[in-house]
């Protein structure tokens, strides 16, 4: 059967399609569309399959209710799970080469509904560029701040921003930036789970509902002896006074934390029982960062006496007027005023307030050097940035 490359090609719903070929082109054509996410939506009527583009779920294939419960057992079969349990939630991995392009994994998520089973595949991507630091598409003001952080010896970096927004990402360059330029240094990462495989790391995964959480980890892990530690994400107060303590005892660590803007970040911390002065004395910068939607290159039309651009739509974008992301990001560094306020226990307000007095650059800022560039539209950035910008 040919590969479809566009959502109206993919004739799925003639029953003579058995599910094996279904769900071979359908996660062929994901990988090929660069999707982040396949989605198999069980309906009353049938399955809904829609694909995560950049950021953004677009429905492409509608299947009859006939072939529903065979596509959802043809994705647990290949993710290795239990077909008679209909249930239960499963997790899985497929590791046949379904996939297309420079896709290096997938993994599978299962979960019972009214209708039926929905299934969720996640594609991961072997993206050369964005395995380095100066391949992200940070503006150079950040690129230097964090190569700075990255040189010191101790000290907390935090990076926020909303699931999806290129968090691990970033973090993943950084590790590597520093393993290329500071070879023989122990580094560490614990994640939640493994994304990407990384050279000269020492990896940990931590496994949902066991004994091994984060705080266990990070506690065991500080006595072997490392340098730099990257941990996933702080999710808890506990793990945030681990991850503040190993800041302050002569470790470099690097982590996420869900956070609309730098100063909200900020204040979490205090807000999770973190005293003043430990914020102060551990955290070296924050990073608060987003992913716009970049017009696609096949249809982008300039808007008639503007030097700016609108999407269109065309079979290469899949009718969205976008294809691929760029980073938009903004860098607080603590300085004598911003400690003080801190100690001070200041509201977001007057935090905010004293960024923009010393010409804080914020998400929406950065953002306007991809709309004089034709990389993305007002709209975009608005839809992005939302009121925390």
């Amino acid at each position: 059967m040919a590969k479809p490359d566009s959502p109206e090609q993919a004739g799925h719903g003639d029953k003579a399609h058995d599910a094996v070929s279904i769900v071979t082109d359908l996660l062929a054509q994901a990988g090929r569309a660069s999707a982040s996410d396949v989605h198999f939506e069980p309906t009353a009527e049938g399955m809904v399959v829609r694909y995560r583009l950049d950021g953004v779920l677009k429905d492409v294939e509608t299947l009859p209710a006939s072939l529903a419960e065979g596509v959802t057992t043809r994705l647990k079969v290949l993710g290795g799970l239990l077909t008679y349990r209909n249930d239960i939630p499963q997790e899985g991995r497929i590791d046949l080469p379904t996939g297309e392009g420079n896709v290096v994994d997938q993994r599978l998520s299962v979960f019972p509904t009214i209708h039926g089973q929905r299934a969720v595949v996640r594609l991961f991507y072997d993206d050369e560029a964005l395995s380095s630091l100066d391949g992200l598409g940070l503006p150079a003001a950040i690129l230097t701040g964090l190569k700075r952080v990255a040189a010191g010896n101790q000290g907390v970096l935090l990076l926020t921003g909303p699931a999806g927004s290129g968090k691990s990402t970033t973090l993943a360059a950084l590790l590597r930036y520093i393993a290329d330029k500071q070879a023989g240094k122990s580094i560490v990462a614990v994640e939640d789970p493994v994304e990407r495989h990384i050279s000269g790391i020492t990896q940990i995964q931590i496994t949902p509902h066991r004994d091994m959480t984060f705080p266990v980890a990070l506690r065991s892990l500080l006595r072997q002896d490392p340098e730099v530690l990257m941990l996933g994400e702080i999710r808890d107060a506990e793990t945030a006074r681990i991850a503040i303590q190993a800041g302050l005892t002569g470790h470099l660590l690097m982590s996420t934390m869900h956070s609309g803007n730098p100063a909200g970040a900020l204040l979490r911390l205090l807000e999770m029982g973190i005293e003043p002065y430990q914020v102060t004395s551990s955290i070296s910068a924050v990073v608060n960062q987003r992913l716009v939607r970049k017009l696609c290159d096949n249809c982008a039309r300039q808007i008639a006496q503007t030097s700016t651009f609108e999407p269109v739509g065309c079979p290469k974008c899949f009718g969205t007027g976008f294809r691929g992301r760029a980073l938009i990001a903004e860098m607080v560094t603590l300085d004598g005023e911003l400690r003080s306020a801190i100690l001070a226990k200041t509201d977001l307000e007057q935090l905010t307030e004293i960024l923009a007095a010393r010409g804080h650059m914020t998400l929406r800022q950065d953002g306007g050097r991809l709309l004089s560039a034709g990389v993305t539209t007002q709209e975009e950035l608005d839809k992005v940035c939302g009121l925390a910008c």
